[in-house]
């Protein structure tokens, strides 16, 4: 297990709940802007929010955005280790810095002092794309041990300035080096860490590679918060992350969708069936599973552990619980008839 942070009042590592993050598209020094973003973000499931700092406007701003939001804020620095200290002073919950990149020892020590006096964690974000030099030389390019080795560099680095609260990220474009990374950090440091597959793309892409690179590592018991990144409207990313923690069973909120590929045996459009079910279930809050299948043979067997689902014969269908047909009816009310059998659910 992890050692445990606190950002904000959200708990980072030590067998707590893994945290979804996402970081705000906006113009940090627009507080309304950015607020009005934060917002939408909490309000689809995220849980810590992240912006970023390249100017002292920006810093100027975490107080009041601070003000009207109510999930803790992160300060994403590089470079200007004065715009951390401004950050850490208006109020920021944490701290995202390569210690690296921000100047000589001196500026990492006047950071490390200024989080520490207010108890504010640093999480050392270390990039596949802005490894030094001399790691790539020694690895031959953006290798799991060089990610890792960087990293440890910068714990080093803190831990000489007495600073040990950390958190760390190893990301990559790529997830089998972003994967590697996290496994081996894992088994040579208790730090919680934060994952990530970084650059991953556009929804589509971004949502595959993010579901295999992060979900592969929770399902190893490895990772403690998380963020999916996506050239995508940010809230886009809060809702793979969930249903990521969904799929590997690390989260039971609300309903989970389950339902065959279709076979020649299925007489029904049960894909526009599937989806229509799916964009009702958006309004549900109860932890079932749902499930729709396209065989009234088999549909009720196949998907026994589900609690509801329907399955479609040849213009009528079936309504079942935990596999157990309750009710024939015709196939054009299926869905309405699901969403009211889901309604009577205790």
């Amino acid at each position: 297990m992890t050692k445990q942070i606190l950002v904000g009042g959200v708990p980072v590592g030590g067998g707590a709940p893994v945290s979804i993050q996402s970081m705000c598209s906006t113009k940090t020094h627009d507080t309304v802007a950015t607020v009005e973003q934060i917002r939408r973000l909490q309000a689809a499931g995220c849980e810590i929010v992240r912006v970023a700092v390249p100017d002292l406007p920006a810093a100027k701003a975490i107080g009041a955005i601070k003000e009207q939001i109510a999930i803790p804020l992160v300060a994403d620095i590089h470079f200007d280790y004065k715009l951390a200290l401004e950050a850490v002073a208006a109020g920021a919950d944490k701290v995202r810095i390569n210690p690296g990149n921000i100047g000589g020892t001196d500026r990492v020590k006047a950071v490390a002092d200024a989080c520490r006096l207010r108890n504010v964690p640093i999480r050392i974000g270390v990039n596949g794309g802005s490894l030094e030099k001399p790691l790539l030389a020694k690895y031959g390019g953006i290798t799991p041990e060089a990610l890792v080795e960087s990293a440890m560099g910068h714990i080093a680095l803190l831990n000489r300035f007495d600073f040990d609260n950390i958190c760390v990220s190893l990301k990559s474009s790529s997830v089998p080096v972003a994967m590697a990374a996290y496994r081996l950090m894992a088994q040579r440091t208790e730090y919680p860490l934060h994952l990530g597959v970084t650059e991953a793309g556009t929804l589509h892409m971004g949502t595959l590679k993010s579901a295999v690179g992060i979900g592969g590592l929770l399902a190893m018991g490895i990772g403690d918060t998380l963020r999916v990144t996506l050239t995508a409207d940010p809230v886009e990313e809060i809702y793979v992350a969930r249903d990521i923690l969904k799929a590997v069973g690390l989260r039971r909120e609300g309903p989970e969708l389950i339902s065959c590929p279709t076979c020649g045996r299925t007489n029904i459009d049960l894909i526009t069936l599937a989806q229509e079910v799916e964009r009702r279930l958006q309004a549900v809050e109860k932890p079932i599973t749902v499930a729709v299948m396209g065989c009234a043979v088999n549909g009720p067997g196949e998907a026994s552990a589900a609690d509801v689902g329907i399955a479609a014969g040849n213009g009528v269908g079936v309504l079942f619980q935990k596999g157990k047909i309750v009710k024939k009816v015709p196939a054009e009310v299926l869905a309405d008839e699901l969403m009211k059998l889901i309604g009577e659910l205790e």
